[in-house]
């Protein structure tokens, strides 16, 4: 897909994740803006795109102020001559179970992902407005943000809600032709390494080369950075001028489409609910069918 003539601006894009989706964006022709709050990263990640023939330069700094989402519209502008995409994946973590959790830890992370996110897209989408000619939004959810997880209470809830402002931007959005879409990826990266069943085979790819099994790839739609970039440069594209709104999932062999939350069972009584007549009527009624939390436990097959 031909994204030549664009610029883009990927957050957190020195390492991981976030140097595939940079990398993919320049292959296909864009020139990108690189960001990091690692500064020899961000710089590392953008020599090696321009050694490869892209176009690319590195602009250092935390997301999360006012300052760093405007440095990063400028520099677009300035070196590029507009901007065309932005892609928010910058993030940390800082787990730890509620009652250990201390308000630093989560405020760092609602800090760089939500108000990351926040302060990056308004300065975009001001600049996209001003172009007058659309534009594409891309924020990065993740599972823990559609499910929950144990120990990220801060993580899933920055999660959960980039997603909700996904959906009130594309509406906020429509009318100047800017799309906003949450990217949902599940990934061999150095978060995902920490999962036990994950773990040997990610090391054994990255210290081996050894593909990741069937299985992973297939039932727990997981596979390498690279299997998600597809989808970044489509969203990213003229080809997605009419998706809009959407959260959706990527890795390995799996693409996927997360609902919106809806109402998924009803009752109605006269007068209205006292909580005697909604313990008499929940279990046959609204309860019958709970819905499910957490992300699941993956399953290895049995050799």
């Amino acid at each position: 897909m031909d994204l030549s003539g664009k610029v883009v601006i990927v957050t957190g894009a020195g390492r991981g994740l976030g140097l595939a989706y940079a990398s993919a964006l320049a292959d296909s022709g864009a020139a990108v803006v690189v960001n990091d709050a690692d500064e020899a990263a961000a710089k590392e990640a953008a020599n090696a795109i321009t050694v490869a023939g892209g176009r690319a330069i590195a602009r250092p700094g935390a997301v999360g102020s006012r300052e760093v989402a405007e440095s990063l519209v400028t520099t677009a502008v300035t070196e590029f001559g507009r901007l065309d995409a932005l892609v928010t994946n910058a993030g940390i973590l800082r787990d730890r179970v509620l009652w250990k959790m201390t308000d630093d830890d989560f405020d760092a992370v609602i800090d760089v992902h939500l108000r990351g996110t926040f302060t990056c897209v308004r300065a975009a989408v001001q600049r996209m407005r001003e172009q007058g000619d659309g534009g594409r939004i891309i924020v990065v959810g993740s599972p823990a943000g559609q499910r929950g997880n144990f120990g990220q209470t801060n993580y899933s809830a920055a999660k959960a809600a980039i997603v909700g402002m996904a959906r009130t931007w594309a509406l906020e959005c429509a009318k100047s032709g800017i799309t906003v879409n949450a990217v949902i990826p599940v990934a061999a990266t150095a978060m995902t390494k920490t999962i036990p069943a994950f773990a040997p085979h990610i090391d054994a790819h990255e210290q081996q080369g050894t593909p990741l099994p069937t299985w992973l790839r297939t039932a727990e739609g997981f596979g390498t950075p690279d299997d998600v970039t597809g989808l970044l440069v489509y969203l990213a594209s003229d080809a997605s001028a009419a998706v809009t709104g959407q959260a959706i999932g990527i890795g390995g062999d799996k693409l996927s489409l997360w609902s919106h939350p809806r109402e998924v069972a009803s009752a109605y009584t006269d007068g209205g609910w006292s909580a005697d007549a909604i313990a008499q009527a929940w279990p046959f009624s609204v309860g019958r069918e709970p819905q499910t939390y957490g992300i699941p436990a993956p399953v290895t097959p049995e050799v």
